[in-house]
């Protein structure tokens, strides 16, 4: 008995620092693998587009949303954010003149990510451009503008560019040809610190959800449906079938609150996007939120497969003017 006592009394801290290795080797092989940087190029021209979207608006009215006579002075501005240190180039320039110069930057900049020309600096600046947007009109500051937040952090860190962009093209064929089966480390943790983030935002916003009764009573849908300030489509036609807007309303609560675990296995990863895409577009065809909702697509893209992006292209491409980073020239399925 002493013996086999001894036996796994000496075995355990063994056991345990395996178990310990092999926790620090996964931790290791999830943020440093290289990837393949193709998804994120897909997020960069998605994103891009949804920032030039934004630029433009801006431009539009852009002594309303950042001069001193604007919706909110810059007294109150500071106010408001009520941190010392939130900055923006907007304060700097406040002339009529150079509030449009920079609202032009910016807008030159989300241009520029999109083609991916020049991309880091391009990334950058429109992630500073976003930024100084929001500090300056936190009133206008919604999902949108956070969503937007969350995937150019991920852009600026990984090499977005190197697929799909006017830099590959310049870079010339011999280097194209050697960046398409080149994986990156970099490429891996920026698409990681997506998909981090954006299973923390759906966790709490499932969790912010239970605080209010009309979640547990399977009824919040509804609320939003009969809201005649967000309506784009009259859906009141739902209120005959209570029951359905019961199963909508429970049906993405628990979608929310199940994300952050269900999103990451083969076996549930599909069904989880899918459902993202299905509300995402909801809301925006529904509550007229049509840029969060594709905001919250892009960033669900970082999920998705390289080969599932190349299988899209040969889908609308020659196969043959579509080189190949897999020697038997098949992508990899859906994992």
């Amino acid at each position: 008995m002493k013996t086999t006592q001894h036996a796994h009394g000496s075995n355990s801290p063994a056991a345990d620092r395996g178990w310990l290795a092999e926790w620090a080797a996964a931790w290791d092989a999830f943020w440093f693998t290289p990837a393949d940087p193709l998804p994120l190029a897909a997020i960069r021209i998605a994103t891009g587009l949804i920032l030039t979207w934004s630029c433009v608006v801006w431009l539009l009215d852009v002594d309303a949303f950042f001069g001193d006579r604007g919706w909110m002075a810059p007294t109150q501005v500071w106010r408001m954010n009520d941190q010392p240190w939130q900055w923006s180039w907007y304060f700097a320039g406040s002339s009529p003149t150079m509030i449009r110069v920079l609202a032009g930057v910016s807008l030159a900049a989300a241009l520029a990510l999109t083609i991916g020309l020049a991309t880091p600096l391009a990334a950058l600046v429109s992630f500073a451009g976003l930024v100084s947007a929001a500090n300056r009109a936190p009133l206008n500051v919604f999902g949108l503008d956070d969503t937007l937040g969350l995937l150019l952090i991920g852009l600026v860190i990984g090499p977005s560019g190197c697929r799909w962009s006017v830099d590959r093209l310049l870079a010339g064929p011999e280097q194209g040809r050697a960046g398409e089966s080149a994986a990156s480390v970099r490429a891996n943790i920026a698409l990681r610190l997506i998909q981090v983030h954006l299973c923390v935002v759906y966790f709490f916003s499932g969790a912010g959800k239970l605080l209010g009764a009309s979640w547990w009573e399977g009824t919040a849908l509804w609320g939003a449906i009969a809201n005649d300030q967000y309506r784009t489509f009259d859906l009141r036609g739902l209120a005959r079938h209570p029951f359905a807007i019961n199963v909508l309303t429970l049906s993405t609560l628990l979608w929310e609150l199940a994300y952050p675990a269900l999103v990451w296995p083969r076996l549930t990863r599909r069904l989880f996007l899918a459902m993202a895409v299905a509300v995402h577009l909801g809301i925006g065809l529904a509550m007229g939120m049509m840029e969060f909702g594709l905001a919250m697509i892009t960033a669900n893209m970082a999920f998705v497969p390289a080969g599932v992006f190349r299988q899209l292209v040969r889908s609308f491409v020659p196969r043959d003017s579509v080189p190949s980073s897999h020697p038997s020239g098949t992508p990899p399925s859906f994992s």
